[in-house]
């Protein structure tokens, strides 16, 4: 299986890439991920909000570009639902099942991910009613995509 990640800009913290590559060394024996970073829209000290918007459609329009043909497409999205590890595994697996080769996660950046990428998406999906770094975000989903192919494979990695 393909797994591909896009999120909106780049890791800062050492903590953060650390995590993140330990996750990827590990996703390397069940799929082949690809993490893949987009630009941060620069927006003015105290942008309006239809500064905002201009900036998430314009971060939106490069995600899209990067998005394979065909993908089982995620967006992660606070209004999105909330799902167990359990049912990620299997939502993976019926993906698979129903011919998309392809997973695609996207996270958008501090002010959110833009409308028409949500609409496209097969899953909506919210980490939690709690806000989050979307830096931070990276971390968890590459965690949970390591875990959701531990149940697959019926592994002890889940508790």
């Amino acid at each position: 299986m393909n797994v591909t990640l896009i999120a909106v800009g780049k890791l800062k913290e050492r903590y953060l890439t650390d995590a993140c590559a330990e996750y990827e060394k590990r996703l390397g024996a069940y799929c082949r991920l690809r993490v893949v970073e987009v630009d941060e829209y620069r927006l003015p000290q105290n942008p309006s909000e239809a500064q905002i918007q201009a900036g998430i459609e314009a971060e939106g329009k490069e995600i899209l570009a990067k998005i394979p043909a065909g993908s089982y497409l995620i967006p992660l999205c606070i209004e999105g639902k909330q799902i167990g590890s359990e049912e990620f595994s299997q939502t993976l697996d019926r993906a698979a099942v129903d011919g998309k080769s392809s997973i695609v996660l996207l996270i958008g950046g501090s002010y959110g991910l833009w409308e028409e990428l949500k609409k496209k998406g097969d899953l909506r999906l919210s980490m939690s009613r709690m806000t989050f770094p979307h830096q931070l975000a990276r971390v968890m989903v590459l965690e949970q995509l390591y875990r959701a192919m531990t149940i697959s494979r019926g592994q002890k990695y889940h508790k």
